[in-house]
């Protein structure tokens, strides 16, 4: 009966969660240090959530540090008395949800968080929902540093080359994601572009408006000449003058004239132009090329 009681005994313990036995192996950090920007995201505290996590540690009784910031004497030359916060998006079909892991100075996890939740459809209050409910598993800990003669021996000289690849793989997270961003973003311009109609541009010539009329004095075999602009042509003549500008509408070889009255359009393969001064129609055929 006591073998199967210390059996069972034995079975309880290798199945207690990871925390409790790592609850002791907390104590033995003294700092955490944030990194400015999450993986999982593509911008610098994108929703100040960088900020918020360090805020949180700060409020709750620990002490911790950007990457960028300025190190007390005992971490700059010793790396490991820190914990390194690492912050990440796990995978849900309607919800938001975060982890927050703390890591030694070689990476391996000292103790991790429950998954944060929220069904928060913005992004700004989903993030900071769900990263406060996952920190609540730090929040209720009973923390407090008790230097770790194994973790305090440790200097600048004698840390292995892990501790420095932790930090720089840390920082260059974001940088992997900004690149591939910026190879996402001009895949998708080069795609856009190569469904967009091509056209040739022509060079505008450079004209003078003339400020008298001009449409009353044209005749049929007066020569036109449309030049492409932005949302239509302008129409100069031989001189070249600017006689009048053509907006383009919804309907083929229909125009609006700018500033007139009036439309210029194709029919049976002539163009004419058409005015209304609010009492006659005037039509005049006019001999453009396009």
């Amino acid at each position: 009966m006591k073998f199967y009681k210390s059996i069972l005994l034995l079975l309880a313990i290798v199945c207690l969660p990871s925390q409790l036995f790592s609850q002791e192996s907390i104590n033995s950090y003294k700092y955490v240090i944030i990194p400015s920007e999450y993986s999982f995201l593509k911008e610098k505290d994108q929703y100040q959530l960088n900020s918020l996590t360090k805020f949180l540690f700060n409020k709750y009784g620990y002490t911790a540090f950007f990457y960028e910031d300025q190190f007390p004497d005992d971490l700059q030359s010793n790396r490991c008395l820190a914990m390194y916060a690492d912050v990440s998006n796990e995978k849900g079909l309607f919800k938001t949800k975060i982890k927050i892991d703390l890591k030694d100075c070689n990476g391996r996890i000292v103790y991790e968080s429950k998954v944060g939740e929220t069904r928060e459809k913005e992004f700004d209050k989903a993030y900071n929902l769900a990263l406060r409910d996952a920190f609540e598993t730090y929040q209720h800990l009973d923390y407090k540093y008790e230097p770790n003669a194994k973790i305090t021996s440790i200097s600048t000289q004698t840390q292995s080359a892990d501790v420095v690849a932790v930090e720089e793989v840390q920082q260059s997270k974001a940088e992997i994601a900004r690149l591939q961003k910026e190879i996402d973003d001009l895949k998708e311009a080069k795609e856009k572009a190569a469904k967009e109609p091509k056209v040739i541009a022509q060079p505008v010539v450079e004209a003078v408006k003339r400020t008298e009329p001009t449409i009353s004095e044209l005749t049929e075999v007066d020569a036109l000449y449309a030049q492409p602009i932005a949302n239509g042509f302008q129409v100069v003549d031989m001189k070249p003058s600017v006689v009048m500008v053509l907006l383009e509408t919804k309907k083929q070889n229909v125009f609006i004239v700018k500033d007139q009255n009036a439309i210029v359009y194709k029919e049976d393969g002539f163009w004419y132009y058409s005015s209304n001064d609010g009492k006659t129609v005037s039509i005049k055929t006019l001999n453009i090329k396009f």
